[in-house]
């Protein structure tokens, strides 16, 4: 469900590619950019079965299809949230799409319960 607090009216699809993708870039696959300030370029692996890993977390592809809609893709970089640059794999995250407020981590991002 979208946050009540979405000032760019990112669409459901659009939430959870950004959420994954904010995820991505606070693990390995997150490397930040020297040339540009609070950027990340960040590299997604291929998911396997019907999930993949981000970090601690699991995801499942139900909820992962806009990581693989150019739409999408092409809406965020419109909004300025990210720099796509090998797609579906490879895109910058500005500093606004890094500190976006999604609302929807605790609903994607399964974490163990320890």
């Amino acid at each position: 469900m979208p946050p009540k607090n979405n000032p760019m009216r990112l669409n459901k699809l659009q939430l959870k590619a950004l959420t994954i993708m904010q995820a991505y870039a606070e693990t390995e696959h997150g490397v930040p950019d020297e040339e540009t300030d609070g950027e990340k370029t960040i590299t997604m692996p291929a998911p396997h079965g019907d999930h993949f890993h981000v970090g601690e977390s699991v995801v499942f592809l139900k909820d992962a299809t806009g990581l693989i809609n150019q739409g999408v893709w092409v809406a965020l970089e419109r909004k300025g949230l990210i720099k796509p640059l090998v797609f579906p794999t490879v895109c910058t995250l500005t500093s606004a799409g890094l500190s976006y407020d999604t609302g929807v981590g605790a609903s994607i991002l399964h974490r163990p319960h320890h």
